[in-house]
């Protein structure tokens, strides 16, 4: 069973752990989207800054955006978690290809020269800023490597960074679109919004996969 798979099945034992707690405990009541919401909202405009300024650090700190990513669907729901974590993710990347750049470039370098980084570097300077929207829409590579890793190539930075936004939108959307109802599942809820995120997150994950599979038989067919 290759990497994917294992993942998919961890989760899969993951989530079924918590909904059997969750019965068998009787936390269902404190699983409420809408009191969590409540609780973010009687911060005020605090609230979203508190989760910009994190999701805008970690990156740099190579903290997994994942777990972010949820807590962003779960907060703020599915409209205004997906703003503030495709705006959060934008500025983290940003933030460590600008380290990258011009203030540890060394440090980086030791890092992430033992990965791709010559031939994603040769990719850049041949296709600009379509290599980064590829590498955003097909994460084929590790998400927060590749933002040092894009400082250390000839893209340009407005490049990196509208490439960075637009086309990391369809994976952020479709985790908090799902995570925005996650707490729904845990207390035995099948919700239509938790179907239709859960269907996005299986098309998101699959594009690798599909690619992968279209390249080897582009690669078959070709003399």
């Amino acid at each position: 069973m290759n990497r994917a798979g294992i993942k998919v099945l961890a989760l899969a034992a993951l989530l079924a752990a918590v909904i059997v707690s969750v019965r068998v405990f009787g936390l269902g009541d404190y699983l409420d989207e809408e009191r969590l919401r409540v609780w973010i909202a009687s911060f005020g405009i605090w609230g979203p800054v508190a989760y910009l300024v994190i999701y805008s650090i970690a990156p740099s700190l190579m903290v997994p955006g994942l777990p972010l990513t949820v807590a962003g669907g779960i907060l703020f729901g599915p409209l205004w978690g997906s703003v503030y974590t495709i705006i959060g993710a934008t500025i983290g990347a940003s933030i460590a290809f600008l380290i990258a750049r011009y203030l540890g470039r060394d440090w980086v370098k030791s890092r992430v020269e033992g990965s791709r980084l010559k031939e994603l570097d040769r990719k850049v300077g041949e296709e600009g800023w379509k290599i980064v929207a590829f590498t955003r829409l097909i994460p084929l590579f590790p998400y927060n490597a590749l933002n040092y890793a894009f400082g250390l190539t000839r893209v340009g930075f407005l490049d990196y960074l509208w490439a960075t936004f637009v086309f990391m939108m369809p994976g952020v959307v479709a985790y908090v679109v799902f995570s925005s109802s996650i707490l729904d599942l845990f207390r035995g809820v099948l919700s239509r919004q938790l179907v239709i995120g859960l269907a996005l997150v299986i098309a998101v994950s699959l594009m690798p996969v599909i690619y992968k599979w279209l390249r080897g038989r582009k690669d078959k067919i070709a003399p």
